[in-house]
């Protein structure tokens, strides 16, 4: 049980790349990287609460309530989720792998509450580390407790989010804010003193509001705040660089052309593709869309407003001690989607019913509003480019132009790169449904994509610097894709779409090497302007055999997938791959509540992860449908 413990972590030095020994300040034995030294550190002296006590007053028991009110909308998103994701867990133990003690790294954003209470790899105190707490044994609870006392697996609460900070203790000038990296700030002063001047224990609840002449003020101490209606409170979680250790970033990027940079490994960069993006300035204008059905903007469109749309519900209310409707057009509901339908239903069928989260409906509702969010994602057209009819004994052609648009603020697809995708799925059918020629067809029984020689993809693919002449950018071994997020440090590919407006150069960035298109190009919007179009066009040609009916049908299906086969199967055969890793309840022997009886139990966090792509019950990580347009030839 060596290899995972952050006192172990240089074994592995040659990982490090450009760090020697030296720079990291010592022998290998002498310390051990420090994968989090920014922002508030573990301990605080008013623990975050518990989310369960927050759904007394702000969850909802009934239509609309139930769905509209804080507690309700977050209890089944990925957010309150964060720490029972098989998927995530099945990373950590790669990224531990690859390098001891990441985990710390990736356990900060995962599980706040146990991360800041010392439960992870800093006990804050001067005392030792935690055992395997890098693996996330330390934890307290386990997959299907409810977010009672202390209880780890709550994911991002709402104690964490509603006492984050603009800046440290100390002021702005000494503990600025930061983006990215989970650096956060978080309230932990002894009192709170309301604008109405009543003093409550502990640190004051942080939002977007001020309660005008106090209506509606809330029974707890409460303070607004700016910072929670700006996108640079999502920043702090969705942007992700290499881990900004205490001797420097642990992977600087190497461009496609072999130039080496200082600049930290951009993992992620869902905050910067929007916030340089047009929809950083400037926002829907209600009702208008433009002809491309892109639509007219007007002012700044943050984050909360695709991520937490505001309710026009007549009864709505954010609190049960307020009236029904006190908040009706002034409530942004706590729903917190993105894409991702396939793996809330996991959580909920694992751990979401009566016998442990008893959520199951909000699992329900996240999956429904997740659906609902990537279809309003991007637009898709077709256009006839040529047609030849088939003959009796001889066979035609079609050609069909797909135009791909991009409506969301960021890139599409955008966050964690690892195995997620998106591509076209054209098919032409004939009058009684025969289909006779496809791209991009996706077998669900073995959750293989065939890659034909059309199919466009739209990935980030990222990989380690392969500096043996001419020099590469290598994301597979042995033609098996690899996906070591954690040593990364360059970029083969990234065709994603950008965003409406979309400028990557900015300052700090003259290139835009953090998060411009590699191994593709966009066309600028005007020549010279530095913006990119926020479409894509694919031209693709299928014959059509003789004697095909007419007319024909063409589909043309944009596809958003999770995790790709390659990807489930790299989680568990690196599980299994000398050193292997433990059965989780092996790797955590002798931590709280172990033996755990659910999760992976038995299994190492890989090859549960393997297990559940494999059941009939949750698909292999089926693909939804994000847009789709059909085109008639022939008639």
């Amino acid at each position: 049980m060596g290899w995972w413990r952050i006192g172990q972590a240089f074994r592995a030095l040659g990982l490090l790349g450009m760090w020697t020994i030296a720079a990291l300040g010592g022998s290998p034995s002498a310390r051990a990287l420090d994968f989090t030294p920014h922002g508030t550190q573990p301990l605080l002296q008013t623990p975050l609460e518990e989310s369960s006590n927050c759904q007394g007053c702000h969850r909802g028991t009934s239509a609309p309530h139930n769905s509209l009110m804080p507690f309700s909308s977050w209890a089944g998103s990925m957010m309150a989720n964060a720490t029972r994701d098989p998927l995530f867990w099945a990373a950590l133990d790669v990224a531990n792998k690859d390098f001891p003690g990441a985990g710390d790294y990736c356990l900060r954003c995962h599980t706040p509450s146990g991360w800041l209470a010392g439960r992870v790899a800093k006990k804050g105190d001067g005392s030792s580390q935690p055992a395997n707490g890098a693996s996330g044994c330390q934890l307290n609870g386990d997959y299907n407790d409810s977010d009672g006392y202390q209880m780890d697996y709550g994911g991002v609460g709402c104690h964490y989010c509603h006492r984050m900070m603009p800046h440290g203790p100390q002021g702005p000038q000494a503990q600025p804010f930061a983006i990215g990296n989970g650096n956060t700030w978080i309230d932990d002063a002894g009192t709170c003193i309301t604008p109405s001047g009543d003093q409550y224990g502990g640190p004051c609840r942080r939002g977007p509001y001020a309660y005008v002449n106090y209506k509606l003020e809330p029974p707890h101490g409460w303070q607004q705040s700016p910072l929670h209606a700006s996108s640079d409170l999502c920043g702090t979680c969705h942007d992700v660089s290499t881990p900004d250790t205490d001797a420097g970033p642990l992977k600087t990027l190497v461009l496609e052309n072999g130039t080496a940079t200082t600049r930290p490994f951009p993992i992620e960069r869902t905050y910067t593709e929007w916030k340089r993006s047009l929809f950083a300035d400037l926002i829907f204008r209600d009702g208008i869309q433009a002809p491309s059905g892109t639509p007219v903007l007007t002012k700044a469109q943050q984050c909360q407003g695709c991520h937490m749309p505001n309710t026009d519900d007549p009864l709505a209310q954010a609190c049960n001690l307020n009236p029904e409707g006190s908040r009706t057009g002034n409530m942004p509901v706590h729903t917190f989607v993105g894409a991702n339908t396939w793996v809330p239903a996991m959580i909920k069928s694992l751990y979401g019913g009566s016998g442990g989260l008893n959520r199951s409906g909000d699992f329900d509702r996240t999956i429904a509003w997740a659906r609902a969010l990537l279809q309003s994602s991007a637009k898709v057209t077709t256009t006839l480019t040529a047609f030849t009819p088939p003959g009796p004994s001889s066979p035609g052609q079609i050609g069909v132009r797909v135009r791909t648009t991009n409506l969301s603020g960021h890139k599409l697809p955008t966050g964690y790169a690892e195995g997620r995708r998106m591509w076209l799925n054209v098919k032409v059918f004939t009058p009684s449904n025969v289909l006779v020629a496809e791209s991009g067809a996706f077998d669900a029984a073995s959750g293989v994509l065939g890659e034909d020689s059309q199919i466009k993809i739209y990935e980030a693919l990222q990989g380690i610097w392969d500096a043996t002449p001419p020099g590469v950018c290598r994301t597979e071994s042995g033609g098996v894709k690899k996906f070591h997020f954690v040593l990364n440090n360059c970029v083969a590919k990234d065709n994603r779409i950008p965003p409406l407006g979309f400028r990557p150069a900015a300052a700090g960035d003259a290139n835009g090497d953090e998060v411009r298109p590699v191994g593709y190009s966009y066309a600028e919007t005007a020549p010279g302007s530095g913006e990119l179009v926020n479409y894509d066009d694919t031209a693709y040609t299928f014959v059509l055999p003789a004697g095909t009916a007419l007319p024909v049908r063409i589909e043309a299906n944009l596809q958003h997938q999770i995790s790709s086969k390659e990807y489930i199967e790299f989680l568990r055969n690196q599980a299994q791959a000398a050193p292997a890793v433990p059965a989780e309840n092996v790797l955590c022997s002798g931590a709280p509540g172990r033996p755990f009886n659910v999760g992976p139990q038995n299994q190492s966090r890989g090859e549960f992860m393997y297990s559940l792509w494999a059941n009939p019950a949750y698909g292999k990580s089926p693909p939804e449908t994000a847009a789709t347009a059909t085109l008639m030839a022939g008639n």
